[in-house]
């Protein structure tokens, strides 16, 4: 059986801390536009990471996971100059996994299509929710002074990804993640040979939930205007979605190359020409999807053993 200390040997893992070894010296060498860059990089890396803890692991793909990082946004900005942001962005990475555990029971319960349409309704039904409640109480908005550097935050996102990766790791290759993964063959299976199913998802759904609102709390001090509309955006579920496909929804490395992939993509062609890069972005959802199902990790997995054979 491989351990976790074992897996934390690997190429991967000694690759992953030299390239944010790197990333953490973007701000000293190449300026504050180059930082946001590598700020939104590592977010998106973050929330994927956590997202294939539950979806790649279980199968369960979860169109919902924006409803955490807008939770965690929520908490930080209505907190804001209340109480020290040390406490808050915890506090906002807590509510969220209070919200999992508190929807995880009936949610859980359904699954295929389902599950993912159940998702995507909560996530609506929660913003919709916050918007009303702000709406009434005459703060539908809220501007933020005061608030950390973009390089500071870009460290505590970095640490977000060191946290969302390891916590990935150490699940794969537990007791604990072996049964997720028999749940995602065959989830009858799998509670016939009594792994206790409901349990097990719970657990990986609200822990999943954890990384995601932290990020959101960063995320909502990157500027001085706070709206709810924003930080619920379905776009962002459909984006971790997209990057945990390219990459590869059931490899720990696929969040860091779906995230790179997309990002580059994005630096390329989203300011001259939108509509184009909306088009590129489908194309080569479709063309992973009928090609390479198991994303870019998988396709590197096969040029190096045809390299090896060769």
């Amino acid at each position: 059986m491989t351990s976790a200390f074992s897996l934390l040997k690997t190429r991967f893992v000694w690759f992953l801390f030299a390239g944010l070894l790197l990333i953490a010296q973007v701000p000293s060498i190449l300026g504050s536009y180059w930082t946001l860059i590598a700020l939104n990089l590592m977010m998106w890396v973050a929330i994927t990471q956590s997202w294939t803890l539950f979806s790649g692991m279980t199968g369960y793909i979860s169109l919902g996971h924006v409803v955490f990082y807008g939770v965690g946004a929520y908490v930080v900005a209505s907190t804001f100059n209340t109480i020290p942001l040390w406490l808050a962005v915890p506090m906002g990475g807590i509510a969220a996994a209070l919200l999992a555990l508190v929807v995880s029971v009936p949610v859980l319960r359904v699954r295929g299509p389902y599950f993912v349409i159940l998702t995507f309704g909560l996530a609506e039904l929660v913003k919709f929710s916050i918007l009303n409640l702000e709406t009434v109480s005459g703060k539908s908005s809220r501007l933020l002074f005061g608030t950390p550097s973009i390089e500071i935050l870009l460290y505590c996102m970095i640490g977000l990804v060191v946290l969302a990766t390891l916590t990935t790791l150490f699940v794969t290759c537990s007791r604990f993640g072996r049964g997720l993964t028999v749940i995602r063959e065959d989830e009858v299976a799998a509670a016939t040979v009594g792994v206790p199913v409901l349990r097990y998802k719970i657990i990986a759904y609200t822990i999943s939930a954890i990384v995601p609102g932290m990020a959101g709390g960063l995320m909502a001090l990157k500027s001085t205007y706070f709206e709810v509309l924003q930080v619920f955006n379905p776009i962002i579920s459909f984006t971790v979605v997209t990057m945990a496909i390219i990459g590869g929804s059931g490899d720990v490395r696929g969040p860091f190359l779906g995230a790179v992939f997309l990002v580059l993509l994005s630096e390329l062609f989203w300011t001259t020409a939108p509509q184009f890069y909306m088009i590129l972005v489908g194309l080569f959802l479709i063309l992973f999807v009928i090609f390479a199902p198991n994303g870019i990790a998988a396709f590197l997995d096969k040029l190096q053993i045809s390299r090896k054979s060769g």
